[in-house]
């Protein structure tokens, strides 16, 4: 009587295992693809029809898409009129610095500065963006000297031109570092990014030389 009763409750046991092995014999559901989405409708160009390009296609069209904004365009241009001030200081070195360090601090700041406003006014040229808009002259710029401190570095000599034109220097760097991060953050195109990352890197070093100097 044991031997049956134990026999009778094996066979359904098996049979469940049997059918538990068939049910994993079916494999893993498939997770949804987490890169897919809805369609996005792209309006075309005057002209043409309308695309609809996949979530993907959209996020990489949007990703290569390096069209200069409004952010852009006010970099180049207020960062040639900052950079101009920058030449108009360095160019009172040779005549009124004691030091010889801070003269041949003014002729590297000048030797990099000007061909970076070349570049800057090419860029605006290729982008049909030379205009000036209206009022941007008036713009206030981070770390941009007064007329009354440039009056006063054209009069000083000496070691009073060295300590002028270093603070104001260095102050005149903290503003086009702002200015190049604020491009970094808003703007929208990958030259304006790689010229502002060069206006960071290298202000930050003449920066910290600077204040050695002080």
């Amino acid at each position: 009587m044991l031997h049956r009763r134990t026999l009778r409750v094996t066979v359904p046991l098996t049979a469940l295992a049997v059918l538990g092995l068939g049910a994993c014999d079916s494999g893993p559901t498939p997770e949804p693809d987490r890169a897919s989405g809805p369609s996005v409708l792209v309006p075309g160009k005057p002209g043409e029809a309308n695309r609809t390009l996949s979530a993907q296609e959209a996020a990489q069209q949007r990703a290569d898409d390096d069209t200069p904004n409004s952010a852009d365009v006010d970099y180049a241009r207020m960062m040639i009129e900052h950079h101009s001030q920058a030449l108009e200081m360095t160019a009172l070195a040779p005549d009124r610095a004691a030091s010889a360090q801070v003269k041949k601090l003014a002729g590297r700041i000048a030797a990099a500065q000007g061909p970076e406003i070349d570049v800057m006014e090419a860029w605006l040229d290729q982008h049909g963006r030379t205009e000036t808009a209206e009022g941007h002259e008036h713009r206030a710029m981070p770390g941009m000297a007064t007329e009354s401190q440039l009056s006063n570095l054209r009069a000083a000599r000496g070691q009073a031109f060295d300590q002028l034109f270093l603070t104001l220097m260095i102050t005149h760097h903290e503003g086009a570092i702002t200015m190049a991060a604020d491009a970094k953050a808003q703007g929208n195109n990958v030259r304006i990014e790689e010229m502002a990352d060069d206006v960071i890197a290298q202000q930050t070093s003449e920066i910290t030389r600077m204040r050695r100097m002080l």
